[in-house]
């Protein structure tokens, strides 16, 4: 039976290619950096800022910590703002929190608790996990073994809702059942919109 439904953030709950855009070009211009390329932009909607900073910084340490610590020192309302949720997102989730238990599994990390208030979900999920616990970040299943253990329910009554190739191989290697959104992520079960996952849930639960 499914228990648990977890969501990816960007590209699932809102898109977010203006705002991580927005956001890391704001950091590389305060470096004296060139502004993201095409396939940085790309790669910025689902990769941790770890992973950004390191394409772009390759193996010099140096030079991703000061982008870390620049990046700590921004004011993220800004970004925020540009943040696009297809539709208000807590009647929609609460509505499926009264069947399932639903958690949260991001490679954001220090933005996770700011951007919850800023979408008014506080309370809406039973579990939230993200790098800043210290966990590899996906592709990597860390994120979502960790948001499964703090939920309190075993892995094959859950199910991981992504966006993106990442999202899915992190699903699989998790062991957990796997639902793409939208044209970026090819997967067996592939919704369109997020107003197309409660019978999608139907069919797997």
């Amino acid at each position: 039976m499914l228990q648990l439904v977890i969501f990816d953030a960007d590209g699932v709950l809102f898109e977010s290619g203006d705002s991580n855009t927005s956001y890391y070009n704001a950091i590389f211009k305060m470096l004296g950096e060139p502004p993201l390329s095409p396939e940085e932009e790309r790669l910025g909607v689902f990769l941790s800022a770890r992973q950004v900073f390191e394409q772009r910084a390759g193996g010099d340490q140096e030079r991703i910590r000061r982008m870390q610590e620049t990046g700590a020192q921004l004011d993220f309302t800004p970004f925020f703002r540009l943040l696009k949720p297809p539709f208000e997102l807590r009647p929609f989730l609460l509505q499926l929190k009264a069947r399932y238990k639903l958690g949260l599994a991001t490679n954001r990390s220090v933005t996770v608790p700011r951007l919850i208030e800023h979408l008014e979900l506080q309370g809406v999920f039973d579990a939230i996990a993200c790098v800043q616990d210290k966990v590899r970040p996906k592709p990597a299943p860390d994120i979502v073994n960790l948001c499964i253990e703090r939920a309190g329910v075993s892995r094959n009554s859950a199910v991981y809702i992504g966006d993106s190739e990442i999202d899915y191989i992190a699903a699989e290697t998790a062991g957990v059942k796997f639902i793409g959104l939208g044209d970026r992520v090819k997967s067996p079960i592939v919704i369109d919109r997020l107003h197309d996952l409660p019978s999608a849930l139907e069919r797997i639960g």
